[in-house]
């Protein structure tokens, strides 16, 4: 079967590099984002906090130390509700990127690797600059929150 559009880059045969983010979201119902700090690939661009998941590392865990390490924040595998995930072929590597929403926390989220972030309501999102990864989260993350 054919289906519209014919072949795609995502249809490369790529390495596969698989990344965990979280949608912290606070009282007023804002989510958390971060931007990509100066060195970094995409440098200024906003983005969900999280990271790379570790060999041997289950995504929750993942996330639970990402956020430690650069948010300085608390939190715990039963505390992640799964809200999207998203493909993206880019140059070099398959990236498959897996959302989860939390609402509960320890600690004030603090930049800890020279990041900047904000606070912002969902339907904001919308009007940020990010990368290209994290775009059909959107939609996602709209619709549940």
């Amino acid at each position: 079967m054919e289906c519209p559009g014919g072949a795609t880059d995502a249809d490369r045969a790529l390495p596969l590099l698989l990344v965990v983010c979280a949608v912290l979201v606070d009282a007023d119902g804002r989510v958390l984002v971060t931007d990509r700090p100066a060195g970094k690939d995409m440098a200024g661009l906003w983005e969900f906090p999280g990271g790379k998941i570790e060999p041997s590392e289950s995504p929750e865990a993942a996330l639970v130390r990402e956020l430690r390490e650069e948010l300085g924040i608390e939190t715990a595998s039963s505390c992640l509700a799964p809200c999207g995930f998203a493909s993206h072929a880019y140059d070099r590597f398959q990236l498959l990127l897996t959302a989860f929403a939390i609402r509960k926390w320890r600690g004030e989220p603090a930049a800890r690797e020279g990041q900047r972030m904000q606070w912002v309501k969902v339907n904001d999102l919308f009007r940020l600059k990010m990368p290209p990864a994290d775009m059909p989260l959107l939609g996602q993350i709209a619709a549940i929150l």
